[in-house]
């Protein structure tokens, strides 16, 4: 079994197509990040994991969901519908087969998926990450995967949007195989709290330039 952390904010339209379409195998963690439209119990009811967390930040959520699973591979991914969740065993096979230590999904947006401010928000910072760790990346890549126990290892410290970034910077430190592949990214459900918006965006690169200062 792989568990698959999925930080939740008000994802209630989302979440039976995401639920809905977890690949055999492969557990889901919600983790509910101060929801207000009852997305923890739509999950649960949907047959997932549910765990809380009070503290606000996407960082924080994903967490939660690591320190609450158990199964020896993990996987993150947004739950906006804007990832399927059948591409999760792409993305866990290099893991499961030891030729990396992180994966992490690099989107193949269909057309109007992704906003012109945020692709060039995540261009901008794997350009900076490619300078500074000589890593040929070209996604920060919202679905990921690790082994749980390294990961927890690595003792990631931001509870922000700068998480994601900082599980790669503290991977490369630690000498970890940092692989990519390709996912399709689509349109997602609802409006998003980060690339939905320009001041979302910039908030999240915000916290990320901080950690590459």
């Amino acid at each position: 079994m792989i568990d698959v952390i999925l930080p939740v904010l008000n994802e209630a339209e989302a979440l039976p197509w995401v639920l809905g379409r977890m690949p055999a195998g492969y557990s889901p963690i919600v983790a509910d990040n101060g929801s207000t439209d009852d997305s923890g119990r739509i999950a649960e009811r949907l047959g997932a994991r549910v765990v809380t967390e009070a503290r606000p930040g996407f960082g924080a959520a994903c967490f939660a969901g690591l320190e609450a699973a158990t199964a020896e591979i993990v996987c993150f991914m947004d739950c906006d519908g804007s990832l399927d969740p059948r591409a999760l065993p792409e993305v866990t096979r290099p893991i499961e087969e030891d030729r990396a230590d992180l994966t992490l999904g690099e989107r193949r947006a269909a057309p109007g998926a992704w906003p012109v401010h945020a692709r060039l928000a995540n261009r901008l910072l794997t350009l900076e990450l490619r300078r500074r760790t000589g890593l040929a990346l070209r996604d920060l890549g919202p679905m990921r995967a690790a082994r749980r126990t390294p990961l927890l290892e690595l003792r990631l410290a931001d509870r922000r949007f700068g998480w994601p970034l900082e599980m790669v910077l503290r991977a490369h430190a630690a000498g970890w195989r940092i692989e990519e592949v390709p996912i399709a990214y689509l349109a997602r459900t609802g409006r998003s709290k980060v690339t939905g918006t320009v001041r979302g965006t910039l908030r999240a690169a915000s916290d990320m330039g901080r950690l590459l200062r």
